[in-house]
């Protein structure tokens, strides 16, 4: 499944890093594309988005929006 996120906080490589390594802390598989510009960021996992949204709050950056939709 994809699961996208709008993240508000995110300024440099080095927030696209922290973000990515949260992710992976909870799925080390998962596919994590990062665009720092738009704040968004998609993730191919199977786990659920309430726990992968956490991950991100928890390393500091705020999750304003999440759609997810199943990869063909």
């Amino acid at each position: 499944m994809t699961i996208e996120f709008q993240v508000e906080g995110m300024s440099c490589q080095h927030c696209v890093a922290a973000v990515m390594n949260a992710i992976r802390e909870h799925d080390e598989t998962a596919q994590v594309q990062v665009d720092l510009a738009s704040g968004r960021v998609a993730v191919e996992s199977a786990q659920p988005a309430d726990a992968l949204k956490a991950a991100i709050d928890e390393a500091g950056y705020t999750v304003t929006a999440v759609t997810s939709s199943t990869a063909r």
